[in-house]
């Protein structure tokens, strides 16, 4: 997990860096308007969001709140 974040920084950085050579040349650095930007980044969190929330362990039902209370209790002993 620790890779992937190096690598994901990296290219980030990377980016912000070539962006701001090409703004110091006086060219178009990135292809598309402010609002594409906030479009994307809006749709990137809706999706992380709902992975996220689908991905956690959500106990709705009385009888999964019992069992989640039960392994809390477990792991506590421990």
């Amino acid at each position: 997990m620790m890779q992937t974040q190096v690598i994901i920084r990296t290219i980030v950085l990377f980016v912000a860096l070539l962006n701001q050579a090409l703004v110091l040349f006086g060219l178009n650095p990135l292809p598309f308007s402010e609002e594409q930007v906030y479009e994307w980044l809006t749709a990137l969190f809706t999706i992380i969001a709902s992975l996220w929330a689908w991905w956690k362990n959500n106990s709705f039902t009385r009888e999964a709140q019992q069992a989640d209370e039960y392994l809390r209790r477990l792991k506590g002993d421990k």
